[in-house]
């Protein structure tokens, strides 16, 4: 499994470890069924305690994108983070706001932060219906 980590950034790690996973469902590299490295094995492979991947992979599973099986350990199950989408649209806009607040701050026009989005969304693979 690919994850960029940035030691030197303020984001925490295990965020960095969730965000590279939906980053990886998002964009098709990491489909449902798909096995995720133990927590272990993840742990050594990106240099990071064990107890930051599995926290990781438990925020990952309270949201719906993962299941973690006895035996078989973490396996993607995207289709339930629906069941959360009250809840993560909400966190969302308050993530939001943060950026639109400093956005207007810094004199960014409104047309520029759509088209950062939309890009975004179009990067990812997202549709735009």
């Amino acid at each position: 499994m690919l994850l960029n980590m940035d030691f030197a950034s303020d984001e925490p790690i295990y965020m960095q470890i969730r965000n590279g996973i939906v980053t990886g469902i998002a964009t098709g590299k990491l489909r449902d069924g798909d096995p995720l490295p133990s927590v272990r094995t993840l742990g050594a492979d990106i240099g990071v305690n064990l107890h930051t991947v599995n926290k990781a992979y438990k925020r990952l599973q309270s949201e719906g994108f993962i299941e973690i099986l006895r035996n078989r350990g973490a396996v993607i199950r995207a289709g339930d983070s629906e069941k959360n989408v009250v809840q993560f649209l909400e966190i969302a806009e308050n993530s939001l706001k943060n950026i639109v607040s400093e956005a207007i701050t810094r004199k960014v026009d409104r047309a520029i932060i759509h088209q950062i989005m939309d890009n975004i969304f179009d990067e990812l693979g997202g549709n735009t219906q």
